[in-house]
């Protein structure tokens, strides 16, 4: 394997665990055994866990990036793009579960810890503010739009972190299902 495909391997390991187990609670030899490589070869790549955690929230910003382009590409109005950032608790019910919300998580984990890189992880939170309220602004709403969408992305997290507490599946589909009323209905008011 390249050296590229090794580092790539490490990052999605590293990303994988830090959701699973927390960032804290895995090691070096709980990457590099997900990874089925040596250490020696897990420090070429890496000299220490605080430089994968870099990696890891890199990628996770960047493919936060790439849904968001994408749900712009799918649905033609504001509306549509701001039910699929619901949907996603839908998408995700299994992980989210099984293990929270992965932006929300490692967030409150890094915070928790005062770790420097806490502010790279939050960025992630500020890309779906920034998305959230580009869309009601769109909407008509921009007046309120950032009121709006930290509205919904709070919502979001109290039914990721509800979700995972008492692991209802129901309680979610429920929950997007009034998420995607309340949007409709306060893209209506605009019109």
């Amino acid at each position: 394997m390249s050296e590229s495909g090794t580092r790539e391997r490490i990052v999605e390991a590293a990303n994988d665990l830090f959701y699973q187990q927390g960032f804290e609670q895995t090691s070096f030899t709980h990457i590099a055994e997900a990874v089925g490589i040596t250490r020696g070869n897990f420090y070429y790549h890496f000299k220490s866990k605080d430089e994968i955690l870099d990696a890891v929230i890199s990628a996770r910003f960047s493919a936060t990036e790439a849904m968001l382009e994408r749900w712009g590409q799918v649905s033609g109005n504001p509306e549509g793009r701001l039910c699929c950032f619901a949907e996603i608790l839908v998408v995700n019910c299994a992980k989210i579960m099984g293990y929270g919300c992965p932006v929300g998580t490692l967030s409150t984990e890094l915070a928790t810890l005062n770790h420097p890189s806490r502010r790279g992880a939050d960025e992630i939170f500020s890309l779906f503010r920034i998305w959230l309220r580009r869309q009601f602004e769109l909407a008509g709403r921009s007046g309120d739009a950032d009121d709006l969408a930290m509205h919904l992305l709070s919502r979001s997290q109290g039914i990721a972190t509800l979700a995972h507490a008492f692991q209802d599946e129901e309680f979610i589909r429920k929950e997007v299902k009034t998420m995607r009323e309340w949007i409709k209905g306060v893209c209506t008011c605009s019109s």
